[in-house]
């Protein structure tokens, strides 16, 4: 439907122009906002250079550019960063520019492919609501979600459908899926935030200094310094890092995070144990 993939059978339609037929597709194109799941930016190009190119394809108005900008760029958190180079953006406000591009000029169908992939709790929170209010707030535009998390599928959609190996297995609303598939139970596990004495004595154990700074190029390093490399999720953990504290953290706070995560894998493991048995 974006055109990245020659259709191997059937029609699309989009506002009633045929998307196979290139003097149509062309036209549709204008209609549509995309935000794939690998960042589709110009690492050299400022957030602000982003979306006067966007602005321009998307064919809105030179008078109305500046205005549109300025909002999308307020709403999307990103108005402090405008003249930053992509390059030198966090993962999470690399995502929120991936989707700023989408958004730009409230075309009437935007596709969002995984756009909190990466993201850490927070950013993903605020992301949801950015969604949200484009498709059930400004009711301009529909928005077609893929993703992998069927919290995030809750949180946003009126209508969801799944699909095994490209082919549609069920459609409908969240309840109505829930009440025809849904099996098995749902445990809510809540931990503890580890203590600062815990993590200074795992500081000690591998003889790391606690107060030593962390940040994207050296925080693998220090995982595979403590004996870590299984809890490697920490791409996240290293966008929180970024958006939080500056693009670095104190060694103490990977450690707290580091011994939740392996609290949590440990109750993951016994739960399947259990199942298994």
């Amino acid at each position: 439907m974006t055109g990245d993939i020659t259709p191997s059978d059937g029609k699309i339609y989009i506002d009633g122009l045929d998307l196979s037929v290139g003097s149509q597709f062309s036209k549709a194109r204008k209609l549509i906002g995309y935000c794939p799941q690998e960042n589709a930016i110009f690492e050299g190009m400022t957030v602000k250079e982003h979306l006067v190119f966007y602005s321009k394809i998307k064919g809105i108005l030179p008078n109305l550019r500046n205005s549109i900008m300025e909002k999308i760029m307020k709403e999307m958190d990103l108005k402090e960063f405008e003249h930053v180079r992509c390059e030198e953006l966090s993962g999470g406000n690399k995502r929120k520019l991936s989707v700023a591009m989408a958004i730009i000029g409230n075309p009437p169908i935007v596709f969002l492919d995984e756009p909190s992939t990466g993201m850490d709790p927070r950013a993903k929170r605020f992301m949801w609501t950015i969604i949200s209010r484009i498709s059930t707030l400004r009711k301009k535009s529909t928005v077609i979600l893929t993703t992998h998390s069927m919290e995030e599928a809750e949180a946003l959609c009126t209508k969801m459908g799944i699909m095994v190996n490209g082919r549609f297995k069920c459609y409908g609303s969240s309840q109505e899926i829930k009440e025809k598939f849904g099996t098995g139970y749902e445990v809510e596990v809540k931990f503890t935030w580890p203590s600062h004495d815990d993590a200074i004595k795992l500081a000690n154990k591998y003889n790391i200094n606690p107060e030593d700074q962390v940040n994207s190029e050296n925080i693998e390093s220090y995982i595979n310094s403590v004996e870590m490399q299984r809890l490697f999720g920490v791409n996240q953990y290293v966008n929180l890092a970024a958006d939080v504290n500056k693009d670095s953290i104190k060694v103490v706070s990977l450690l707290q995070w580091a011994l939740l995560e392996d609290a949590g894998l440990y109750v993951m493991q016994k739960l399947s144990e259990e199942t298994n048995n």
